[in-house]
C-alpha cells in the first residue's frame, strides 16, 4: 500500500536471526590444518575461538574493542579534578570576600584581609584555616560551603549510588545507620554465619540505598567492592601531594563525625572479603578536563571493569574457557553485538564437544576419532581427488563377504559365505508359490531352493607400514603438515576403501614408535635429535609377520640419513655425521625386509647428498623405488603408490 513507509536497518534486538550459523564441521577443518602444522588441539582451538571461524567475531576483536575503550578511558581527564575544582572554588570564594572587605573602611575589615593574604597555599590547609571564618560576604559563605559538601557528596555517591536524595535532604545520620548496620553484616559473614535473612533485612530496611538491586550477600559485596577499589586505586593514582591534598578535604568533608572511620572500616571488611580484586594498581590518565572525585573513581572503576574483561577473553589461564567470561559484563562494556558474538562461539565450544569432535581426557583437550576421521576425510580430498577403485587380480566364486560384490547373483550351495541377496531371495519365493496356484500370498515362506548368494569378488589384502619422520628438521623445513596430512589421508583411505588392509602408522626420530590416528594427530615436535630409520623398520618387520598372507607394504617419508641406532641394551646412539654401525644396522633391517617380500619406497624430502646417497644404494639392495616429490605433493605421491603398490607380486 503506498501509505506505508517501512525503514530497514541494523538488527537490535539480540542475536540477528539472518546471521549462518557456525560450520562446527569447517571450525573442526580449521583446527585439524593447524594441527597438521605443529600445534597442538588445545593451541588450535584457543586459535579458533580467538580469531572466530572464518575470521569473524572472534575473542581477538572483542580484545582489542575492549582495549581501545581502555584507552579511551584513560584520556577522559585529569584525576586530580576534586582538588583543582577545590582551589578554584576557594579563589572564587576569596575574590567574593575580598571585595566585600574592600568596600569597607573599619579595621576588622583590614584584619581579615591580612588572613586571607596569609592563607597557605595548600588548598587542604587553607580551607581547614577559613573554618572558624566570619565570611563577609555571603556569596563566599556559600561557595566555601559548597566545596566540601559537594567533595561529601560525591565521594558517599560513589560507594553508594542510591544516597543522593539522602544527601541532598542533608541526611547524613541515615547514611552513618546504613553504612554501621551494613559494616556488622559483612562481619557476620565473614564469620561464616548464615546471613541470609540478615541480608533480607538489611534490604527491607535500606534497599533504597542500592538501586541495582543485589539479590544476595555476594551480589551486593561484590558491587561494594568494586566501587571500594575504585576509590582506593584513585588514590593511588595521584602524586603524593595530590593525594595527601585529597585526602585532607575528604577528612574535613566527612568532619568529626563516625562516617568518615564507618567508611574507612567498610573499605577493609570489603578488601578482606575480596582480596583478588584490583586494590593497589594506579592509572596515570590525562585528558583535556578536570574530573571530578566521582567522575574520576568511575573512570577508574570502568578501566578495571575493562581490565578484568581484557583477562577474562585472553583465556590466557591454564583451563580457560568461555565459560570464564562473563556475558553480562561483555554486554555492559563492549554492547549487545558484542554479547551475541561471545554467546555463539560458546555455543561453538559446546557443539565440538556435543557432536562428539573434541573430547577431555586426563592431559586436557583430544580430538576424537570422529574428528579424526573428519581430517582424514578432508586430507584425502585435498590430497588426491579421484582415487581409481582397485579390486583385486583373483576373481573367484567363493570370494566371502569380505569381497567386492559385483552385481550378480547365483543359487545358495551349501558352505558358501557370500552375503544373502534377499530381494531375489525373496522374490523365488513369491514366483514359487504363484506358480504353485495357491491363492494365498501372504505370509511368505522360504524353501531351501529359494535362496541365492550375491556374489563377490576376492579383495587383495595388503600389511602396510607406513613410516614417518619426527625429527625437528621435518617441522623446521615446513614438512611437519604434509607428513601428518598423508599419513591420516592414508589411514582414511585404508579404512574406507580397503578395511582388509592393515595398516600401521610408525613415527621415529631418536627413537621409533607405533601410533595411532589420534596419536599421530596430536604428536608435537621437539628439539631431540635422532633419525633412527633402523627401529622404525625393525617394528615395519613385526608388523608384516604379523600378518602372513596379505601382500608386504612399506613407506618411509623422511628428510635426513640414518643418524641413530638401537643398541644391544635397547638404548638409541645417535652421532652426526652417521656412524657406520648406524648405516650398518639400518641396511641389516633392509635386508630381513628384502627376504620377507617387502619392497621399501622411500619418499625422499629434501636435496640432502647424503640422503641421496644412502636411499639409492637401499632402493638398489631391496628393489624399492626412491621418489623425491615436493613437500606440497607428497600425499598425491604416497597414496598413489599405496594403490599400486598394493596390487603385489603375491
Amino acid at each position: 500500500m503506498s501509505g506505508n513507509v517501512f525503514r530497514y536497518g541494523a538488527w537490535r534486538d539480540g542475536p540477528d536471526p539472518l546471521a549462518p550459523p557456525y560450520d562446527v564441521r569447517a571450525a573442526v577443518d580449521e583446527m585439524g590444518e593447524r594441527v597438521m602444522r605443529g600445534d597442538s588441539l588445545r593451541d588450535a582451538l584457543r586459535d579458533l575461538i580467538r580469531r572466530g571461524p572464518r575470521d569473524a567475531g572472534g575473542l581477538d576483536a572483542l580484545r582489542e574493542r575492549a582495549r581501545r575503550l581502555r584507552r579511551e578511558a584513560l584520556r577522559r581527564g585529569n584525576l586530580d579534578g576534586a582538588v583543582t575544582r577545590a582551589r578554584q572554588m576557594l579563589d572564587q570564594a576569596l575574590a567574593a570576600e575580598r571585595d566585600a572587605l574592600g568596600a569597607r573602611e573599619d579595621m576588622d575589615a583590614r584584619f581579615n584581609e591580612a588572613v586571607l593574604d596569609n592563607l597557605p597555599r595548600s588548598t587542604s590547609q587553607a580551607i581547614s584555616e577559613l573554618s572558624e571564618y566570619n565570611w563577609a560576604s555571603e556569596e563566599a559563605r556559600d561557595i566555601y560551603r559548597q566545596i566540601l559538601d559537594g567533595l561529601r557528596q560525591e565521594v558517599v555517591e560513589q560507594r553508594f549510588a542510591g544516597m543522593r536524595n539522602a544527601l541532598q535532604n542533608g541526611d547524613f545520620s541515615a547514611v552513618s545507620e546504613m553504612v554501621g548496620d551494613l559494616n556488622r553484616l559483612l562481619e557476620k559473614h565473614a564469620r561464616g554465619e548464615d546471613t541470609d535473612d540478615a541480608f533480607r533485612e538489611f534490604m527491607a530496611k535500606h534497599g533504597q540505598f542500592f538501586p541495582d538491586n543485589p539479590q544476595n550477600i555476594d551480589e551486593l559485596i561484590d558491587s561494594l567492592a568494586r566501587q571500594a577499589a575504585a576509590a582506593e586505586r584513585l588514590m593511588r593514582s595521584l602524586s603524593p601531594q595530590q593525594r595527601e591534598e585529597l585526602q585532607q578535604l575528604m577528612a574535613q568533608a566527612l568532619g568529626d563525625g563516625p562516617l568518615a572511620g564507618q567508611l574507612a572500616e567498610l573499605t577493609d571488611n570489603l578488601r578482606a572479603l575480596r582480596p583478588g580484586m584490583n586494590w593497589g594498581r594506579g592509572e596515570r590518565m590525562r585528558g583535556p578536563g578536570d574530573l571530578g572525585y566521582g567522575d574520576a573513581a568511575a573512570a577508574l572503576g570502568e578501566i578495571a571493569d575493562l581490565d578484568e574483561l581484557i583477562d577474562q577473553l585472553g583465556q590466557e589461564h591454564p583451563g580457560a574457557t568461555l565459560d570464564d567470561v562473563d556475558v553480562d559484563a561483555v554486554e555492559r562494556q563492549l554492547g549487545r553485538s558484542a554479547a551475541d558474538d561471545l554467546r555463539r562461539l560458546r555455543e561453538l565450544e559446546r557443539e565440538l564437544r556435543r557432536q562428539g569432535y573434541v573430547e577431555r581426557d586426563d592431559d586436557g583437550l583430544t580430538l576424537s576419532p570422529k574428528a579424526l576421521r573428519r581430517l582424514g576425510q578432508t586430507a584425502l580430498s585435498k590430497i588426491f581427488h579421484d582415487i581409481a577403485g582397485h579390486r583385486g587380480e583373483h576373481d573367484m566364486r567363493d570370494a566371502g563377504a569380505a569381497g567386492d560384490l559385483i552385481g550378480s547373483s547365483r543359487r545358495w550351495e551349501f558352505g558358501d559365505d557370500q552375503p544373502l541377496d534377499v530381494v531375489r531371495t525373496i522374490g523365488n519365493a513369491v514366483r514359487r508359490r504363484a506358480a504353485s496356484r495357491d491363492v494365498a500370498t501372504l505370509p511368505v515362506r522360504l524353501a531351501p531352493e529359494d535362496f541365492e548368494v550375491a556374489e563377490t569378488e576376492r579383495r587383495a589384502s595388503a600389511v602396510v607400514a607406513l613410516c614417518v619422520d619426527l625429527s625437528y628438521s621435518m617441522f623446521a623445513d615446513g614438512r611437519w603438515g604434509p607428513m601428518k596430512q598423508t599419513a591420516l589421508a592414508l589411514s582414511h583411505l585404508v579404512a574406507t576403501k580397503y578395511p582388509q588392509d592393515a595398516l600401521q602408522i610408525i613415527g621415529f626420530g631418536k627413537y621409533a614408535m607405533s601410533l595411532s590416528q589420534g596419536e599421530l594427530a596430536a604428536t608435537e615436535p621437539t628439539m631431540e635429535k635422532g633419525t633412527n630409520l633402523q627401529h622404525a623398520l625393525k617394528l615395519a618387520g613385526r608388523h608384516l609377520r604379523r600378518h602372513p598372507g596379505s601382500e608386504p607394504v612399506v613407506l618411509v617419508v623422511t628428510d635426513g640419513e640414518p643418524t641413530a641406532h638401537l643398541e644391544e641394551d635397547g638404548e638409541a646412539l645417535f652421532w652426526w655425521p652417521p656412524l657406520p654401525e648406524t648405516v650398518q644396522a639400518t641396511v641389516r633391517e633392509v635386508d630381513l625386509l628384502t627376504r620377507y617380500g617387502a619392497t621399501m619406497n622411500v619418499f625422499m624430502l629434501g636435496e640432502d647428498p647424503g640422503l641421496q646417497r644412502f636411499m639409492d644404494a637401499v632402493a638398489r639392495r631391496n628393489g624399492g623405488r626412491v621418489f623425491s616429490p615436493d613437500a606440497a605433493e607428497l600425499g598425491r605421491y604416497v597414496i598413489d603408490d599405496y594403490v599400486r603398490a598394493r596390487r603385489g607380486r603375491r
